[in-house]
């Protein structure tokens, strides 16, 4: 009975090494596993505020920019409208004062009934011949040609505002395409990132857990084994 009970508590010994080596891994699996999923979930959260915040600015450079457009539409409208008065204002000028530079407007079809009061309109509207002297005509001449150069510098101011204005609304729409592109590309692997360590972490807890119920049995196994090897000291 001596030698039976020796070499159980020899096998029970050998079994109680085994069973603490498998616990003493398993609580160190799941001291890893828990501190791997506190980061994944540390990550995940980062990636989530991180696509609120994206999608947060793209919005807003996006009402910026269609604000910009509404600007520069505007800007467009008015200052070609300003020029188109202005030149208007200029071929009247010319009409009188440099016949050679009116530029006549084109050709309407008119009802027969209003022939008559378009040509008397028109030969009311001609200036009287100048005097013999050419004094007071050629002054007014002279005013009228001044207005005309101011005229000249107002549109050619006006040209140029547009086409500073067209510069900056195309480089404006350029880096608003390109900051899409950018934050489009972004979201894409920011949502795949997030997606993969979601997965990673669920397989982690999945883990987790089967480590935790392996502890548990070989915790239990342990303590048996441990009153085993009591009960043999005993007898």
């Amino acid at each position: 009975k001596k030698e039976y009970c020796e070499k159980q508590l020899d096998i029970a010994e050998d079994k109680k090494k085994e069973l603490e080596v498998t616990l003493s891994d398993s609580e160190t699996a799941i001291e890893e596993m828990e501190g791997g999923i506190a980061t994944l979930t540390e990550e995940i959260a980062a990636l989530k505020k991180g696509i609120k915040a994206l999608d947060k600015s793209v919005a807003e450079a996006t009402e910026q920019r269609k604000e910009e457009n509404a600007e520069y539409k505007e800007l467009k409208q008015s200052d070609s409208a300003a020029k188109e008065i202005l030149l208007f204002a200029k071929n009247r000028l010319n009409k009188f004062y440099a016949p050679k530079l009116y530029k006549a407007p084109p050709k309407v079809e008119e009802e027969p009934a209003f022939v008559q009061i378009a040509r008397h309109t028109q030969h009311r509207d001609a200036p009287p011949p100048p005097p013999e002297t050419f004094g007071p005509y050629t002054k007014k001449s002279e005013g009228a040609m001044g207005v005309t150069q101011m005229i000249d510098l107002l549109v050619k101011d006006l040209d140029k505002e547009l086409t500073e204005a067209e510069v900056m609304e195309e480089d404006a729409q350029k880096e608003y395409e390109g900051l899409m592109a950018e934050s489009a590309t972004k979201r894409v692997d920011d949502v795949k990132s997030m997606s993969d360590k979601e997965a990673s972490k669920a397989a982690m807890e999945e883990a987790l857990q089967n480590a935790q119920d392996t502890k548990a049995s070989t915790g239990k196994e342990l303590m048996s084994t441990v009153k085993y090897i009591k009960n043999l000291h005993a007898e």
